[in-house]
């Protein structure tokens, strides 16, 4: 595959200290590309500090910027003479308690904020979008609907509302305005990358997202007495970094495109785990049966539903990712990998605490 490389215009990446965009700014820079970061506070040297320690090994480089999702016209800065643009930023985590403020403006109010930007600087010429198969499916029992029950691209997420699976929804209304934007134009093309739960190591030894809590939570004890019996879809990050940048540069890289590796369970997880670094962990050895939590879950933990509970455990997951594949060239790398490599990273920071 022939990539349009052009070393001499700058790219912008916005929530440019986040999982996939720290390794996606390191694919940049290891390809001499000039990065334009926006960033909540520029000055914050701690936070920035892993960006600017690849800044100094690799061969591009980094600018950054002061910018702010819910203020118009904050990246316009940023975005002068830049020919691409990567909107990243959207929240993920499990700690979110107003959905409004915490998912739902950020991604709906941010995408508008961007792309109006986009639309006043004629030097991009194409945005990537980090949207996620959130925007395709709600609910696991959603996929069990779909044709040959699996998601594909043509698929999206009709069943989360601003009150239920909140951030699916956020990420789904976000993407729908941005291909609604796009084609008000013709100045530039959108691409949209739809990852699964992204997995692997961080480029920042302090992580944000929410994938780590969960590999938290696996190891010290919370689901001892049994794993929930709840599928997810699984990518490494340097595999949706790749993607990113492909569908950047490839001439071909069009739609939207599922980041896919394998599916795996809760205890899947928890035995790559096991099978890596032994006993000494408090993993779950079984499956909680799915009536149990039904039946409890809601007390136990506020964020449970009998409703999510219904709709998610105990139904498999499965995406289409030949798009993927086929037009981005993404060879996936094994998931099993990812799994252990993030995990001795968090041994290593003392992020997975043993009970």
């Amino acid at each position: 595959m022939n990539l349009n490389i052009n070393k001499n215009e700058p790219v912008m990446v916005t929530g440019a200290t986040g999982f996939v965009a720290s390794e996606l700014i390191k694919k940049l820079l290891e390809n001499g590309i000039t990065v334009h970061a926006a960033v909540r506070n520029p000055e914050d040297v701690s936070t920035l500090q892993h960006l600017t320690n690849l800044e100094s090994t690799l061969s591009g480089k980094i600018i950054f910027f002061k910018s702010d999702l819910l203020k118009e016209e904050s990246y316009l800065k940023s975005m002068e003479g830049c020919s691409i643009v990567f909107h990243t930023a959207s929240p993920f985590n499990f700690k979110v308690k107003d959905n409004q403020k915490g998912y739902i403006n950020p991604a709906l109010e941010g995408t508008r904020n961007v792309l109006d930007s986009v639309n006043k600087t004629e030097s991009v010429k194409r945005v990537v979008l980090t949207s996620s198969c959130a925007a395709i499916y709600g609910d696991a029992v959603d996929i069990s609907n779909y044709p040959n029950k699996t998601m594909t691209e043509e698929m999206w997420n009709s069943s989360s509302t601003s009150n239920y699976n909140a951030y699916s929804y956020s990420k789904t209304i976000a993407e729908k305005e941005a291909w609604e934007i796009s084609k008000k134009q013709n100045n530039w093309k959108l691409v949209v990358i739809n990852p699964c739960f992204v997995l692997g190591p961080s480029i920042s030894k302090n992580p944000t997202s929410g994938t780590f809590e969960l590999l938290s939570q696996l190891a010290d004890g919370s689901m001892k007495s049994g794993a929930a019996p709840f599928e997810i879809g699984a990518v490494d990050v340097k595999d949706v970094a790749e993607a990113h940048f492909k569908a950047a540069y490839l001439e071909s890289a069009n739609g939207r495109n599922i980041l896919y590796n394998k599916s795996l369970s809760m205890l899947d997880i928890a035995n790559i785990i096991k099978d890596k670094f032994g006993d000494e962990w408090a993993l779950p050895k079984k499956e909680a049966p799915k009536w149990l939590i039904w039946l409890i879950g809601p007390f136990v933990d506020k964020s449970l539903s009998r409703k999510m509970i219904s709709n998610n455990f105990g139904h498999p997951w499965r995406a289409d990712n030949s798009k993927s594949k086929k037009d981005l060239g993404i060879e996936y790398t094994p998931i099993e990998r990812s799994i252990e490599n993030m995990f001795q990273q968090m041994i290593d920071n003392g992020i997975a605490k043993k009970r």
